[in-house]
């Protein structure tokens, strides 16, 4: 990977942030909703809760990693050329 890989990265990121965000609203939504059964209810507020989790640890965990591999593939292709 390299730094002009970055912008189709971030661009990855906010996608998938904004497709997590429409998501838990929606399940806010659905599960305010009269006429569903408790059980529904709770199942719905599961689901939300679990994908409230999804940006506070995987999301940063894979900016992370994209992070690192930029930076080393920036380090080996500058000691790449000693040698020659």
């Amino acid at each position: 990977m390299e730094i002009r890989d970055l912008y189709g990265f971030v661009l990855m990121l906010v996608l998938v942030g904004m497709l997590i965000g429409v998501g838990i609203l929606t399940l806010d939504k659905f599960a305010a909703t009269s006429g569903i059964t408790t059980a529904a209810a709770t199942a719905l507020n599961n689901a939300r809760d679990a994908l409230a989790e999804i940006p506070s640890t995987w999301l940063v965990l894979l900016v992370t990693i994209v992070i690192l591999g930029i930076i080393m593939g920036v380090v080996i292709k500058s000691f790449g050329g000693q040698g020659r």
